[in-house]
């Protein structure tokens, strides 16, 4: 019987980029060779130099070398998802409080976009929660933040002249992580990872962890908000989750051993080679990447949740044992994971959207992340990795001076973020809302400031680090961004 012959199904992309190819080889082939072009200019302008390609498994990324001096290593994302009011947590408003009921000055609302207040009766709503001055540094902070304010309100740099462009949750979020409004385009962790690599050879370069508390309405995140975009998928982050086995399947199904499994992870990926070499899709290399990461978790993830080797006095400093799926949990997790070099750690705490009963509600939530992030920053510092880790604690809008009933609406207009650790001035604050805490009267701070002293931080010049997709360049902040000078050591 005869056998039909193999179809290759060489598409007509992969046919017209294997023809260019070599003449594109050839060409930067010579520019490399007579210096004309740096491979690490050439990889931030979206061509690729076929070093970064040598290994599947192992992403060196695509910077060859540091635009400035790195302060940090890694970022710890601390996210608080649904407007934490900053008029109730880190910006307080004297004036406010003395106009409590009374009209909202139409000075300030006057054409202004507001979220469900629209055409309603807009009235002054004061400070739910009183302020302290802690520290040797004097910040002011809210007492429903006890232990950030007596333990390390002299290593944080409170900005309270934030804004964004974004007024309803998603939006807000992809805004927030992605420098833009529109679905698809790389989160920030993903940038990262693209452009440094990871030092975490068994765990992915961006690992994400979401909880959830039990006051106020918990804000759905999507997984798009850790989405690799235009760039290859190897790049997205990955989901841990917060109880029972971080990723599911992790461990070996019963009566099959690793060697077995090692057997079957190198067929694949040689027939995914032979397949590769055909039809020349970049996501057959990705393909192969997470494969060879997903087996190498196998072992890893067990030992990164397995905290029998932490003292108790650590487990004491967090509150947890681990495993319990709160945020602290969360917060020791993420002390483990960059100590095994993961790059971008982000953990979502969804429970922050107050529309409804603010004072209760904001003072049950901050009692959730209190304690995990004070803990973070002095557990880190007292390991030495605090200087060389980037902590972020914010949120992707404010809430408005007006009340919603006897809570808040949301407000693009002003809100408040804090951070510490790689190369941030502690005991700072920088920035300032007007008397009512509704709009930036002081050093205003966008979204694409915060990317690109992010990516400053790390060494990488923001306006360099590129893609080319879609007939035009992308990166983190598009065509804005400014670094916050005055925030850094």
């Amino acid at each position: 019987m005869r056998h039909a012959p193999q179809q290759n199904n060489l598409a007509r992309r992969a046919f017209l980029s294997q023809s260019a190819g070599g003449l594109g080889s050839v060409a930067l082939g010579s520019l490399l060779g007579s210096g004309l072009v740096h491979p690490a200019t050439a990889a931030t302008s979206g061509v690729s130099t076929g070093a970064a390609e040598a290994s599947p498994a192992i992403w060196p990324g695509v910077i060859k070398a540091y635009h400035v001096p790195p302060k940090a290593k890694r970022v710890i994302w601390l996210y608080m998802a649904g407007g934490m009011s900053h008029l109730d947590t880190f910006d307080y408003k004297q004036k406010l409080a003395e106009l409590n009921g009374q009209p909202m000055p139409e000075s300030f609302t006057r054409g202004q976009q507001i979220a469900q207040l629209q055409g309603q009766a807009l009235k002054c709503f004061a400070p739910q929660h009183a302020f302290n001055r802690v520290g040797q540094s004097g910040q002011n902070i809210s007492e429903i933040f006890p232990e950030i304010a007596s333990r390390i309100a002299d290593r944080i740099a409170i900005v309270r002249s934030m804004h964004t462009e974004a007024i309803n949750h998603d939006p807000a979020h992809t805004f927030m992580n992605t420098g833009s409004m529109i679905s698809g385009r790389p989160a920030a962790g993903s940038w990262l990872w693209y452009g440094l690599g990871s030092e975490a050879h068994d765990l992915p370069g961006f690992v994400v962890m979401v909880s959830t508390g039990k006051f106020g309405q918990s804000q759905p995140i999507a997984s798009r908000q850790w989405h690799s975009g235009l760039l290859a998928s190897r790049f997205q982050g990955v989901e841990f989750r917060s109880k029972g086995d971080p990723v599911l399947y992790v461990a070996p199904p019963a009566g099959t051993s690793l060697g077995r499994q090692r057997d079957v992870v190198d067929a694949v990926a040689r027939l995914d080679t032979m397949r590769g070499d055909v039809v020349n899709d970049p996501e057959i290399a990705a393909r192969l990447a997470q494969y060879e990461l997903a087996f190498k978790m196998q072992s890893s993830v067990p030992d990164l949740v397995d905290l029998s080797d932490e003292s108790q006095s650590t487990l004491d400093l967090y509150g947890t044992k681990g495993g319990d799926g709160s945020f602290a949990a969360n917060c020791l997790l993420a002390r483990r994971l960059a100590e095994r070099g993961v790059r971008f750690i982000q953990l979502y705490h969804r429970d922050w959207d107050h529309h409804g009963s603010v004072k209760d509600h904001i003072k049950g939530t901050a009692s959730e992340v209190d304690r995990g992030a004070a803990a973070l920053i002095e557990d880190l510092a007292r390991r030495g990795m605090l200087d060389e880790t980037l902590v972020v604690f914010g949120t992707e809008f404010g809430r408005t001076p007006m009340a919603q009933g006897n809570g808040r609406d949301h407000h693009m207009k002003a809100f408040s973020i804090w951070l510490a650790g790689g190369g941030i001035k502690g005991g700072v604050t920088y920035g300032a809302t007007d008397e009512l805490g509704y709009g930036v009267v002081e050093n205003p701070v966008t979204v694409h400031d915060l990317h690109a002293t992010l990516l400053h931080l790390l060494g990488i010049d923001h306006t360099t680090l590129t893609i080319r997709a879609q007939g035009r360049n992308f990166r983190l902040t598009d065509v804005h961004g400014h670094v916050i000078t005055d925030l850094l050591v």
